[in-house]
């Protein structure tokens, strides 16, 4: 017999009554039946019934040891008496009665309880990361996870594309968040920079010839932590295709997030491929956002025609100025009391508007504050522009254009949510596609980027030379599900002449680029295919498909909000001679004086 197991805990059934099995394990939990004693044995695979007869040696043993001690013991698999069969369980249908015992290793006092469902702070969860990770949920939560990027792995080599592995310890890269910084030893005064991701690598893969890359690629960057996004460093689903159109690759990853969505839906439901294409000025004016949640089934209307020059002087006011005002619908909202609008107007108040403006339109004509000062035939374009029925209502947000399209994507968000219509059980997904290749910086009133400055613009050259630079769109995509951006990508822009023309718009010279960027562009000059790629989130998708609210629920070993890694003490100081090994002093900021 093994000197550990015969079986693992999840293993044994009602076939295998009357065998003799050996099982090691953490002990979850244990009963006291006053003659005998339970203890639900745990390890990878699962739970398994042990049960002690008093008066035993191993009874005594079992007796002391506390939970999470581990234990090997061995005994006779025997039924359960009908009433006390587990359904819950896959061995709930037997027990191990227990002859023998071992015990591995004894545990102390535990700071966290392993059993059970209590809520703990999450700093004592981060410190104690090896035992949170024994518990129920998180444990599955890694195991979904594992399982997730496997399928991943077979989806992408079974759409032709090869695995490849990328530099960690590379340059600084023009990726718009902040670098984590490595010392270089051998080149005092140096950094090498981890990779906020691998870009310019997979673009050179492409030049190199390689035609479908991809990689489960970890990424750093020194960024604040939200709840969709952890601090530090994540993974994302890297990948890059040459002699691709952007519907190419769209084409070419849609089975693969459909199919991983579908494998691991557990019966929700999943939007087949193709995705639905959203022009991003159609996103911000259909739903006031470019994440948007199409489980939600609102729909905002520009109705500041309706107001404008009309007898409703506050928003009469805001679309002489240029300003806009956007309509949320509301159905069925016109019976809700006065305390619904209330609230929601206290909630508009809370989120830095001057409050929450609304008609209800009943059976005998249109209600509300805004009813009163409008005129009628202009509340009755507004209710034909939202396609409102008797018994509904709409909010209205107004102002600046990107103030009010931002603030009406909240009213959208929460309206749904206080009437309960946000589709449940379901991944709904889209394409945001047609991003602005320029913006006007508000501060400085110079032309930038928008989104990724290494886009193709629609239209090449030609657009670059002959159009508004505000008018030219990109071939640069995202793909948003339930509202979650999963990544952002595009068609590069692969021509030097076009990369630097690009640039020069932006107050960029020829030599400035050539100076941050030469490595790619003299890649560039000795023949590059036309390509794109996309980097969805590994860990947003696997947050999805676990339902977690959170993205450290889906991390094995998560740093806290200040990017401090409890469990390990990172980050941490160095030895002054270790600094000087490295060419490198310390100049610490002054500390605040308190009191």
């Amino acid at each position: 017999m093994h000197a550990y197991r015969t079986h693992t805990c999840g293993a044994l059934r009602a076939a295998d009554a009357g065998s003799t099995a050996r099982l090691s394990g953490w002990i979850h939990s244990k009963r006291d039946h006053g003659g005998l004693l339970f203890i639900d044995l745990r390890d990878h695979y699962g739970l398994t019934q042990l049960v002690f007869p008093a008066g035993s040696a191993a009874f005594a043993v079992a007796d002391a040891a506390r939970p999470e001690t581990v234990i090997t013991v061995t005994g006779e698999v025997v039924l359960r008496d009908s009433g006390t069969i587990n359904p819950r369980l896959p061995t709930g249908e037997i027990e191990l009665r227990v002859r023998e015992i071992a015990v591995q290793s004894t545990a102390d006092t535990l700071p966290i309880q392993v059993a059970g469902h209590e809520h703990f702070p999450d700093e004592l969860r981060l410190r104690y990361r090896y035992l949170d990770l024994r518990r129920e949920r998180v444990h599955r939560n890694m195991m979904l996870r594992a399982e997730i990027i496997a399928s991943i792995r077979r989806r992408m080599i079974a759409q032709g594309f090869t695995e490849f592995q990328t530099p960690i310890l590379t340059a600084s890269s023009p990726e718009g968040a902040r670098d984590f910084l490595v010392p270089a030893r051998l080149h005092p005064g140096k950094f090498y920079a981890l990779p906020q991701a691998p870009q310019q690598f997979k673009q050179l893969l492409m030049v190199a010839g390689f035609d479908r890359y991809f990689q489960i690629a970890p990424c750093f960057r020194d960024e604040a932590s939200r709840a969709d996004r952890s601090p530090g460093e994540f993974y994302q689903l890297d990948f890059e295709m040459s002699f691709v159109t952007q519907e190419d690759v769209f084409a070419a990853i849609e089975p693969v997030i459909a199919g991983i969505f579908e494998e691991f839906a557990e019966g929700r439901r999943v939007d087949p491929h193709p995705f639905r294409r959203i022009p991003y000025d159609q996103a911000l004016l259909d739903y006031g956002t470019d994440k948007p949640d199409l489980r939600n089934p609102l729909i905002i209307r520009d109705v500041t025609e309706h107001f404008a020059g009309g007898s409703f002087g506050l928003f009469a006011k805001i679309a002489a100025s240029g300003g806009i005002v956007r309509a949320i619908p509301a159905p069925g909202a016109a019976s809700r009391p006065r305390a619904f609008f209330d609230k929601l107007n206290e909630w508009a108040r809370a989120e830095g508007a001057g409050g929450l403006g609304y008609i209800t339109f009943e059976a005998d004509g249109p209600k509300g504050p805004i009813a009163k000062n409008l005129e009628p035939e202009r509340a009755a374009a507004i209710r034909e522009a939202c396609a409102l029925a008797p018994g509904d209502a709409v909010f209205f947000a107004a102002g600046k254009r990107d103030d009010a399209q931002k603030f009406a994507g909240a009213v959208r968000t929460r309206i749904a949510q206080e009437l309960s219509l946000v589709e449940p059980n379901a991944f709904r997904f889209c394409w945001i596609t047609d991003f602005p290749m320029y913006e006007r910086n508000e501060e400085t009133g110079q032309i930038d980027f928008s989104h990724n400055p290494f886009s193709m613009p629609q239209g090449g050259m030609e657009a670059l030379n002959g159009q508004d630079p505000l008018t030219i769109k990109a071939y640069q995509y995202d793909i948003v599900c339930n509202g979650i951006e999963l990544s952002s990508g595009a068609i590069r822009n692969h021509r030097p002449d076009i990369m630097i023309r690009a640039f020069e718009i932006a107050g960029y010279t020829a030599d400035e680029v050539e100076a941050r960027f030469g490595g790619m562009l003299n890649a560039f000059r000795y023949g590059a295919p036309p390509h794109g790629g996309s980097a969805p989130g590994i860990d947003r998708m696997v947050m999805l498909l676990a339902e977690e609210p959170n993205i450290r629920e889906v991390i094995l070993f998560p740093l806290n909000q200040q990017g401090e890694d409890l469990l390990m003490g990172a980050p941490a100081a160095v030895p002054p001679a270790r600094l000087r090994e490295l060419s490198l002093k310390i100049d610490l900021p002054p500390q605040r004086k308190t009191g």
